[in-house]
């Protein structure tokens, strides 16, 4: 082994997808639910995007990993139960895609277990990693996780590799994410609040950030939501990413669980 990695792998890269759907909009905005318009561009993540997503993942034999608020697992069962089929993972995303650190500890613990319940109930295996509703813990946050035995935490951004967190209740693992590596940001348009950054510069951005991860020997870690990533022209920034990566030697694609589960204070073994 040299390096992070076990053997002569010398990146990892984890591909994530955050299905929101129209969760977060209405929590932000509930008065959306009365605009036909927004609705839909959020809708067509659950309606389209995941779909073109999972079949292009299928094509590649890669599997990923989707983080799925409880609001948007309780009305697309059946979409939640093809992601496990496929062999991805699903983790806890929330229930209406509520970041913690704006609920009191004790909404936040409660919307915590809802997702589980949620969760577990339709694809029969409890969720082992979550991921912040916008990237925004609060500071109860990852002791909550550990003490409902979760293995990994995708919200922080303390490092490019994994690393560990350690709180009252125990350990967990963090696979760091960051806004330079997120489609949203980069794809979301928002009425007299900026544009959307063309295909080819996200492309470009990618492409360079991947290469980096790759020469220092780190992880490669992507957070994309289908209502933007699934749209044509986005499918094709991804499918030439996998394509870009795939002609490096020593690169493997892994769910974020499996790196979790992996990973030890040395490093994978």
């Amino acid at each position: 082994m040299t390096g992070i990695w076990p053997g002569d792998t010398k990146c990892v890269v984890m591909l994530s997808f955050d299905l929101d759907g129209v969760s977060g909009l209405l929590y932000r905005t509930p008065e959306a639910a009365h605009l036909p318009s927004q609705l839909s561009r959020a809708e067509f993540g659950t309606s389209v995007g995941v779909f073109r997503i999972m079949d292009l993942l299928d094509r590649y034999d890669i599997k990923a990993s989707f983080f799925v608020p409880g609001y948007i697992a309780e009305r697309n069962e059946d979409t939640v139960k093809d992601i496990v089929s496929r062999g991805h993972e699903v983790g806890h995303h929330g229930y209406m895609h509520e970041p913690p650190a704006t609920l009191g500890a004790e909404r936040e613990a409660e919307v915590l277990d809802q997702g589980i319940e949620i969760l577990e109930g339709i694809t029969g295996r409890r969720p082992l990693g979550y991921r912040s509703p916008s990237w925004e813990l609060s500071e109860h946050s990852l002791e909550f996780m550990a003490e409902r035995n979760f293995v990994y935490d995708s919200s922080l951004m303390g490092h490019d590799a994994p690393y560990f967190v350690e709180t009252p209740k125990g350990r967990l693992v963090e696979l760091p994410i960051d806004w330079a590596n997120d489609d949203a940001h980069f794809y979301a348009f928002n009425r007299g609040a900026g544009a959307m950054n063309t295909p080819g510069d996200v492309y470009t951005a990618w492409e360079w950030e991947f290469d980096g991860a790759y020469q220092y020997g780190s992880a490669f870690s992507l957070t994309m939501h289908p209502q933007h990533t699934g749209r044509l022209a986005k499918m094709i920034v991804l499918e030439r990413l996998i394509q870009h990566i795939r002609s490096h030697t020593n690169v493997e694609f892994m769910r974020c669980i499996d790196v979790a589960q992996r990973w030890t204070p040395e490093g994978m073994r």
